[in-house]
């Protein structure tokens, strides 16, 4: 197996370079608390067994016994690398859309100044999207998510994608980003959706009660009222919650198996 990757090491690059770019960009590995020197072996660790599988006769033109590479094996190497990071990418969305529906429920029951540094997400985050982050992050892991994008997606995308189905069908790639995003923000729209529909319900009732008795000062009681009913509809829908991550998970991984598959049959 080692003579093969030696005498094949370009080739092996190729694939090197797309598992690190995916690690580089994937959600928990793109924390920079994980040490660059865990992402570089772990990359290793995932090409040394992904290319005993693959076939790369796709890429004959740049390879031959001599090891003489034409001037395009450099832009073959970026284009394996931009697969990686659109993979990792991918994934970052369908969490992102967790923590935008945190900022959304933040923003509603009066926690939106209350923002620390995200390790995750690598931004100012307030507490309720590093909560829903935090959350997603555990059911992935629970799931066996991380074990089905490596063995399943990772092996999957080399079967059907390489550097030049990404120029031959860029369309579909244009496509698919486009919607993760519209995915993004609906998907975030669906959490938050319960929370922010009753705390405005009660941010009206306030406000009609303000107005007919002003002596009342409600406008300071009006906030711990609206952080007690958030959590306690957090509490309450949370199961409802934890499956709706799950089948945001499912559907995103659909949506890479639909891009696999009209891919591959556009290569020839």
């Amino acid at each position: 197996m080692i003579d093969s990757i030696l005498s094949r090491a370009p080739v092996f690059l190729l694939v090197y370079v797309r598992c690190f770019a995916m690690l580089l960009t994937l959600p928990l590995f793109s924390m920079r608390s994980v040490s660059r020197i865990v992402k570089i072996a772990l990359a290793g660790y995932m090409a040394f067994f992904i290319f005993s599988t693959l076939d790369f006769s796709a890429y004959k033109d740049f390879y031959n016994p001599d090891g003489a590479f034409s001037i395009y094996y450099i832009l073959v190497l970026a284009g394996e690398g931009l697969i990686g990071v659109v993979l990792g990418f991918y994934i970052t969305i369908i969490f992102g859309a967790f923590s935008t529906a945190g900022q959304f429920t933040a923003f509603q029951m009066g926690f939106s100044a209350a923002s620390t540094y995200d390790s995750l997400a690598q931004v100012e985050n307030p507490l309720m999207g590093q909560f829903f982050n935090f959350m997603a992050i555990y059911i992935f892991i629970q799931c066996q998510w991380f074990q089905r994008l490596f063995l399943g997606g990772l092996v999957t995308s080399f079967k059907s994608l390489n550097a030049f189905s990404v120029v031959t069908n860029n369309e579909h790639f244009v496509k698919f980003m486009l919607s993760g995003l519209t995915k993004l923000f609906a998907d975030a729209l669906v959490i938050s959706l319960p929370l922010m529909g009753t705390l405005l319900l009660i941010s009206v009732c306030t406000g009609l009660l303000s107005k007919a008795a002003p002596q009342m000062n409600l406008l300071s009681e009006g906030f711990p009222i609206m952080i007690l009913v958030s959590f306690y509809l957090i509490a309450t829908l949370l199961p409802y919650m934890c499956d709706f991550f799950i089948n945001s998970f499912v559907k995103g991984f659909g949506f890479l198996e639909t891009l696999f598959t009209r891919i591959s049959g556009g290569i020839k």
